[in-house]
């Protein structure tokens, strides 16, 4: 139930005359009811309209690397992952030869801008301080993963390591002992 309450204004002509407002009953009634608000965005300290991310529904599919030999790396995507506003990455490979890959999270091409610095320093392994504060490691470095041919092998990096990252990219190195399709996908997750 919710009550109105009426009275006169303390600047009215009515209270000026002399008349008080007489209260109804003693009780304030505070009006309390669900609301649904959607938040789509905000406008940031320049007055510029930022849309809120959402977790990607789908994998990103890159290109194919076509007949990677044993010891070569390659960098997906092409060109780079921009994770701002995101927290965690998903991504996949599909290799056409079974065996051992190495993954590392690099830095993308030094013709796309980390926020606004260019060059940066490309394919290098991107550095992060970990949990205790007191020493740089590598955001991911996995060595020897076995992966199956021809079928989606999916790696989540979680614990925020990822979170805000840009121009990322992932260094898959074939240790597989044979030539090898490569296929990479990614999506990124709020």
């Amino acid at each position: 139930m919710v009550y109105n309450r009426e009275g006169y204004a303390p600047w009215s002509l009515t209270r000026k005359a002399g008349v008080q407002s007489a209260t109804i009953d003693g009780d304030i009634s505070v009006p309390q009811y669900i609301q649904p608000v959607l938040s789509t965005g905000f406008v940031d300290e320049k007055g510029d309209w930022k849309g809120s991310k959402s977790t990607e529904e789908t994998f990103t599919i890159d290109a194919t690397h076509e007949a990677i030999g044993t010891g070569v790396s390659v960098l997906s995507p092409q060109p780079s992952i921009d994770m701002a506003g995101f927290t965690t990455l998903q991504f996949a490979v599909k290799v056409s030869n079974g065996g051992n890959y190495d993954f590392r999270a690099v830095f993308g091409p030094d013709t796309t801008p980390f926020a606004n610095l260019t060059p940066v320093e490309a394919a290098q392994r991107i550095k992060i301080v970990d949990s205790t504060g007191s020493a740089f490691e590598n955001l991911m470095d996995v060595d020897n993963h076995s992966c199956t041919a021809d079928v989606w092998i999916i790696f989540t990096i979680l614990a925020d390591r990822t979170k805000e990252q840009k121009n990322m990219q992932i260094m898959i190195i074939n240790d597989s002992g044979g030539i090898s399709n490569i296929e990479f996908a990614y999506r990124r997750i709020v």
